[in-house]
């Protein structure tokens, strides 16, 4: 199965979850700086990431869904709902995260941060899911029976 979502060929899916990955360990990384200098800044730029993290992670799912249906292997199936899961999941938990930074959590600081640490945590192994759906069962590639029919139409263009 290609992907249902492409751009001149390319998912789009994986295209988009470079934002949210990025934007929440950037966000992890904010807040060890502000842990370790008391910046105010990091703390600011830890919960704006944090935010943007958010919106990506939402954009990102959209395609990540429509490629999902697409998907009729049982294995393939099974591994791509562990996925969809973690990842919802991870989202559940920043928007958890976040709102406890806007409504200034009990403890202080240490409960979003333990929290970040558990959700890029999480993203590794939601990473490794998705990984093994497009590069060990090529979800994202067209199955050979497609490939020969296109390897076929380029051998043999119709006039």
């Amino acid at each position: 199965m290609s992907s249902r979502v492409s751009i001149a060929g390319h998912p789009l899916h994986p295209m988009l979850v470079t934002i949210p990955i990025g934007l929440w360990v950037f966000s992890l990384v904010s807040d060890i700086a502000y842990l370790s200098t008391g910046d105010m800044r990091w703390e600011s730029t830890a919960y704006f990431t944090l935010g943007g993290g958010i919106v990506g992670a939402l954009l990102a799912a959209v395609p990540g869904l429509l490629d999902y249906l697409g998907l009729h292997e049982p294995r393939e199936r099974r591994v791509a709902s562990i996925h969809l899961v973690l990842n919802l999941a991870i989202v559940v938990v920043q928007v958890v995260n976040f709102w406890l930074r806007a409504e200034g959590a009990p403890g202080g600081q240490n409960l979003p941060v333990l929290i970040s640490v558990v959700a890029v945590a999480a993203l590794v192994v939601s990473g490794w899911l998705g990984g093994q759906l497009v590069h060990v069962f090529g979800v994202t590639q067209p199955h050979h029976g497609e490939q020969g029919a296109l390897e076929h139409d380029r051998l043999h263009p119709r006039t």
